[in-house]
């Protein structure tokens, strides 16, 4: 009998909120996004929630009227780190570009992090859409790479980290004091990557890890996004609004990923969902009023902007049709920037209308604990996602969640009520990647490749004993 599909879950931290005027909520810690203490207190309670993952999202560019959340918060590692210190099980997972950063130095911090927390680490990889990022690397606007290039860059720069992180094999250091080995030169390999973007020699200087390589989540929905999640990703983060779009994005990805010569189960979709949750119905409703309530049309404008490289909506009638923007936004958001355009022009949408659904998206998962479980568990087995990542509607969402939501799932059998094992790859059912010299040399010999993944997997459990 095949075993029951589980359910995984991860939890977003962004400190005040996502949410513009989120800090002015009577129950919001207004310094949240550089409390470390609110952090190791979010951590703790997702944790205790047996949640698969803590999720970071990060930006590198900025300007007056970005959410003052992104003004002044943690970068991804750093935090990652700490936390990883006060927690034990959970997974970390953090953003970071590959369009302004080196792989050499990405690969190092993430299996640095995954040292640390015993195998516990996952990085986010996006590109950087907005194009003002180029100016905070000693680069003008037109030298910011468009949509295409981004991707290409990523693609390139994923290939690299994971050659390197292949550096080492699994029994490569010896460490024995009566010889004065202290590793095998056979089993240290250099890259030597020549490629359009990067020329990378290696090897990288820190082995694998207990989970052989941190788990890569890919985060964008264009066609481009897709067919990188597809061919390289372990888990992608999406967002849909209705059941039949998430379906339609899961069947797509899935398919390309078979395309490609993997198995539909290596890759793993996430949509993240706001979730509010009260004792009644109406209750979550009043909660996601108070939300809104917060936010000035002036706000919403400033937010909405963000998505088209901060464009200035302001200057459009606010309840005439949403603008005609030709183009703007395809090199930044452009799923995003897409959907928008489209739905406004279907839907006979204003300015006003649209700036306000993009500062508080309405999500179905607002309303009683059954019914965000029911709405969790239809998406679930209607094949529309093998998990979701929670993000807080209201400041004491992520508390409610796992104290009210999560039991329900428990007794209907969709979650776990312990950790199955104490990396994140064992958490998510992900297999550990076979080091690829080893993969070489075990085929030379004609080793079957069953016994050479179970050999791996032993291979990084002694290095816990």
């Amino acid at each position: 009998m095949a075993e029951q599909r589980k359910l995984r879950l991860g939890a977003i931290l962004h400190g005040a909120g996502g949410n513009l005027a989120g800090w002015r909520h009577p129950d919001a810690v207004a310094d949240a996004s550089v409390n470390f203490n609110f952090y190791k207190q979010q951590a703790i309670k997702a944790e205790e929630g047996k949640f698969d993952f803590l999720f970071i999202a990060d930006g590198l560019y900025i300007n007056e009227k970005s959410n003052p959340h992104f003004l002044n918060r943690f970068e991804p590692i750093t935090i990652l780190s700490g936390l990883g210190a006060v927690t034990s099980k959970i997974g970390l997972v953090g953003t970071l570009s590959t369009s302004y950063s080196q792989p050499f130095t990405v690969a190092r911090q993430f299996s640095s992090l995954d040292h640390i927390s015993g195998g516990r680490a996952g990085w986010n990889v996006v590109t950087s859409p907005l194009e003002g990022t180029a100016l905070n690397y000693g680069l003008p606007l037109d030298e910011h790479p468009d949509h295409s290039k981004r991707y290409r860059i990523a693609a390139e720069y994923l290939k690299v980290a994971r050659g390197l992180w292949d550096s080492w094999e699994d029994d490569a250091f010896v460490r024995n004091k009566e010889t004065g080995v202290f590793f095998d030169e056979s089993k240290l390999h250099a890259l030597n990557h020549e490629g359009e973007f990067f020329s990378v020699k290696g090897p990288l200087n820190i082995a694998r890890s207990k989970q052989g390589q941190p788990v890569v989540f890919q985060a964008g929905s264009s066609d481009r996004g897709r067919n990188l999640a597809a061919a390289s990703a372990d888990a992608v983060f999406t967002g849909h609004e209705t059941l039949e779009e998430a379906k339609a994005f899961y069947q797509d990805v899935k398919r390309r990923a078979v395309e490609l010569g993997r198995s539909p189960e290596d890759i793993l979709i996430f949509p993240g969902i706001g979730v509010i949750v009260g004792a009644t119905a109406e209750e979550a409703e009043r909660k996601y009023e108070e939300v809104a309530g917060l936010i000035s049309i002036d706000n919403a404008l400033d937010n909405l902007g963000r998505f088209f490289e901060h464009h200035d909506f302001k200057q459009y009638p606010l309840d005439g049709p949403f603008p005609e923007l030709g183009e703007l936004g395809k090199n930044s958001f452009q799923s995003t920037t897409d959907k928008i355009k489209r739905e406004a022009k279907e839907q006979s949408l204003t300015l006003r209308q649209v700036a306000q659904r993009s500062a508080t998206p309405r999500t179905p998962f607002i309303g009683t604990p059954e019914k965000v479980a029911d709405l969790i568990q239809e998406w679930f087995e209607q094949g529309a996602s093998d998990g979701f990542i929670i993000g807080a509607g209201v400041p004491t969402g992520l508390d409610e969640f796992v104290e009210f939501v999560i039991p329900v799932l428990q007794q209907r059998g969709l979650f776990r009520t312990e950790y199955e094992a104490d990396t994140l790859r064992g958490n998510l059912g992900l297999a550990i990647p076979v080091n690829r010299y080893t993969e070489q040399r075990n085929k030379q010999l004609g080793v079957p490749a069953e016994i050479a993944e179970a050999e791996a997997a032993a291979a990084e459990v002694t290095k816990t004993i």
